[in-house]
């Protein structure tokens, strides 16, 4: 589905942004190519949602610059917002209006809207069409909100942390209908969540924000291969973690240190062979240790 040749969905250029004496973005710089998910990690404070509302135009750069299907967000927000599909983490909706009434409500601003699609959601997603937004337990209220931020076929998705605070049923519903999204037609998913298990299911490319900082963006593929955890045995106990040239984190303590490694891997293994260790072990690094690693370092 992707296509390297095309122009990027998302392009953001040295975004800074400042909230009184607080740096939010600190020269944040991402492309998110057509037709890929791509997902959007980091503790929270670490500027996933003040970027979100960059791309949706509800904030003005102060520095850089952001675009969107080639546009700006801000200067030409409707003809944006057209074409994007948003669930916020918040799922802001008018609670005293039923689900079928909030579909008629947001059919209106759309004419690309899919009825067909959405009574097919609404069957998917098991909702009750007469029941009022306000009775909908968490679960089935996330539903709601991504049936209508998808029932217009919108070319790209933007979800704000979607599976907050959801049981894991309901996580796994909104996950495959974004698979779906980009299997089926090409569309493109831009989502952040702090959970590493769903960033790692489904997307193509990965960016980790850290104090308001692209710390690592890459294929996630690539980032994965990239990296190696080896696991050191040294003849003697260590008070202190060695140090260990090549080595992005090293953990453990006494005679056994499980050590990160970007690309450096004989280098690492050099360094602790002229100290008295030994390779013990060597594997794939797992995903959330690559994304602790990263967003520790920035702290």
């Amino acid at each position: 589905m992707l296509d390297a040749n095309s122009e990027p969905v998302i392009r953001v250029s040295n975004l800074k942004r400042r909230f009184r004496r607080a740096e939010a973005l600190d020269g944040v710089s991402l492309e998110v190519p057509r037709g890929c998910v791509y997902g959007l990690v980091g503790e929270n404070g670490a500027g996933k949602t003040t970027l979100i509302k960059h791309i949706l135009g509800a904030l003005k750069p102060q520095y850089g610059t952001v675009q969107v299907f080639g546009k700006d967000p801000v200067r030409e927000a409707v003809a944006v917002l057209a074409d994007i599909g948003y669930l916020s983490e918040g799922r802001d909706m008018p609670g005293w209006m039923t689900v079928r009434q909030l579909m008629r409500y947001t059919a209106a601003f759309y004419p690309k809207w899919d009825d067909a699609f959405a009574q097919q959601l609404l069957s998917d997603f098991e909702l009750d069409p007469g029941q009022k937004v306000r009775h909908l337990s968490r679960g089935k209220r996330a539903l709601a909100g991504l049936l209508i931020a998808l029932a217009h076929r919108p070319e790209l998705l933007v979800l704000d942390e979607p599976s907050a605070g959801l049981d894991p049923i309901v996580r796994k519903d909104i996950l495959g209908a974004i698979v779906r999204t980009v299997a089926d037609e090409g569309r493109t998913v831009f989502f952040s969540s702090h959970l590493l298990d769903e960033i790692e299911r489904v997307s193509d490319y990965v960016t980790v924000l850290s104090k308001g900082r692209v710390v690592v963006s890459e294929r996630l593929d690539a980032l994965k291969d990239g990296h190696s955890r080896l696991v050191i045995r040294f003849d003697t106990a260590l008070d202190r973690a060695p140090d260990l040239p090549g080595a992005i984190r090293v953990t453990g303590a006494a005679n056994e240190w499980t050590v990160l490694c970007n690309g450096r891997r004989d280098e690492v293994v050099a360094a602790a062979q002229a100290i008295n260790g030994t390779l013990v072990e060597e594997g794939p690094a797992p995903f959330d240790d690559i994304f602790i690693a990263y967003a520790r370092a920035r702290k």
